[in-house]
């Protein structure tokens, strides 16, 4: 796969989490939603959330309880900014996201390109911890 055969839309098919000590985890369940969008300006963006996340009832965006807040914030993932296409892996240099963390760094993710017409975006997180995974991401282009 090329990386001009990334441009455009993919919506969200399944996010796994496989853990070295067995467990399997869905960050956002089983039937998380989401896209990615690369376009051909080297742009990107990801949005990745819970299915039948609550509007909330305490208040607006600014001035809700801390508790539905912070439900929000673990039901979504979002980011942006530029990326590359190296090899066999898109690099995707953050320039915003919901974590903080993560601006200003890269994000590596090895393209897995599959016969039915999905990719998926693998990393290895956590090496050598109890924590250590392999997250794969599948996308089915729109």
């Amino acid at each position: 796969m090329r990386g001009s055969d990334l441009v455009g839309r993919w919506v969200l098919e399944s996010w796994v989490q496989d853990y070295d000590d067995g467990r399997v985890k869905h960050p956002m369940g089983n039937d998380a939603t989401g896209f990615v969008r690369y376009a051909e300006d080297g742009d990107f963006a990801v949005m990745i959330s819970r299915s039948g996340r609550s509007p909330f009832t305490t208040g607006g965006q600014w001035d809700a309880s801390e508790a539905e807040k912070a439900t929000a914030y673990e039901s979504m993932l979002a980011y942006g900014g530029r990326y590359e296409f190296v090899d066999d892996h898109v690099l995707h240099h953050v320039e915003i996201s919901l974590f903080p963390d993560w601006i200003g760094g890269v994000q590596r993710r090895r393209l897995v390109a599959a016969g039915d017409g999905t990719i998926a975006l693998e990393a290895r997180l956590d090496a050598g911890t109890a924590q250590a995974r392999t997250a794969r991401i599948v996308w089915r282009r729109k």
